[in-house]
């Protein structure tokens, strides 16, 4: 297992009026994060925020290319960002247990904190695809390359952790400094990972380990026979 330590590139906030940082995405232009009572749009060049949209934002974000999918407590919600529209809600497989949630390949991916479990949901329905299970605490969740990452949140300790998507195996972790702490996590599908901070209110950007193969691709899709 490959091990190094963070290399954090960038800090953005606190913010006014969020106490918490939640999920986090990515629409190729802003990063979204959930703040309890809204989803926020940051512009990661200049560090500000340019909207905000009054919904349930609970845990774990994602972005399909077209809507916004936030958990809020029981249920995820699909999200037009344009309006801040609900357009439909699906049941959350942890009944209220999740954290994570990233988007790829047609379906949703939604972590189960303290069950340290990932689950491949049909985002039409909320049925439960398949179960990845792994030994640690599980965050924030995000593919790209065909690598599938989480983020780990356990006391004051938090890393960025890389895992075999078929037996959930670790196979790398990126150690975040004592008492930096990852809630949220998604990739800009490049060099570096978004990930909430949790109570500290911010989003950090935090390099992504090059690979000679993945260099360019930015690709997020899953390299699974599951795939759609």
């Amino acid at each position: 297992m490959k091990q190094s330590a963070a290399e954090i590139l960038r800090e953005y906030g606190p913010f006014p009026g969020v106490d918490h940082v939640h999920g986090v995405t990515y629409d190729g232009q802003h990063v979204w994060f959930a703040a309890g009572d809204t989803l926020n749009a940051l512009d990661p060049a200049s560090g500000t925020m340019r909207r905000s949209i009054e919904v349930a934002a609970h845990a774990g974000t994602a972005f399909d290319g077209r809507h916004l999918f936030q958990i809020a407590e029981d249920r995820i919600q699909k999200i037009d960002p344009k309006t801040g529209r609900v357009l439909a809600t699906i049941p959350a497989p942890g009944g209220g247990r999740d954290s994570g949630l990233a988007w790829a390949e047609g379906s949703l991916w939604v972590a189960q904190y303290r069950d340290r479990k990932i689950h491949q949901i049909d985002p039409e329905t909320g049925a439960i695809l398949r179960t990845i299970e792994t030994n640690r605490f599980v965050t924030g969740v995000t593919w790209i390359d065909g690598e599938l990452w989480h983020g780990t949140w356990e006391g004051d300790e938090s890393d960025l952790t890389r895992v075999d998507p078929r037996t959930g195996e670790v196979l790398e972790r990126i150690g975040m400094p004592p008492g930096v702490s990852v809630s949220g996590l998604e990739s800009d599908g490049g060099d570096q990972f978004f990930c909430g901070g949790g109570n500290s209110g911010k989003v950090r950007a935090v390099r992504r380990p090059r690979r000679a193969s993945a260099a360019g691709s930015g690709s997020k899709t899953p390299a699974d026979p599951t795939r759609k």
